[in-house]
């Protein structure tokens, strides 16, 4: 799994690529354990790239939704293809996520 990150404004866009996964989610945990310790409160994902996500996937974007709260940050995710999203619908993380169907529109709900 590749991470891109971008900035714009004051807000932190990560698009990922390929596989969220046991293998990966360490990854992706050092990703946004470095964009917490720069203190960056507002993030949105994009995973128009992701192919596929597992339950270490799912946990590790809970726990960084949790540690941003904490500190008064917001996560975002947008561009979810319809597998993932389904994932997100079956195991009821659409409630507890906010999820957009583009980035901008996440972007402008910060």
């Amino acid at each position: 799994m590749n991470v891109k990150e971008e900035k714009i404004n004051d807000i932190v866009v990560c698009i990922l690529e390929g596989e969220i996964n046991i293998n990966t989610s360490p990854d992706l945990r050092k990703v946004f354990e470095k964009l917490i310790k720069n203190n960056e409160k507002k993030i949105a994902i994009d995973f128009s790239n992701i192919t596929y996500i597992d339950s270490s996937g799912l946990a590790t974007l809970i726990e960084m939704l949790q540690r941003l709260r904490k500190i008064g940050g917001k996560l975002r995710l947008a561009n979810m293809s319809e597998n993932i999203r389904n994932v997100f619908e079956i195991t009821k993380l659409t409630k507890l996520f906010e999820i957009f169907d583009t980035t901008e529109a996440a972007l402008k709900d910060f």
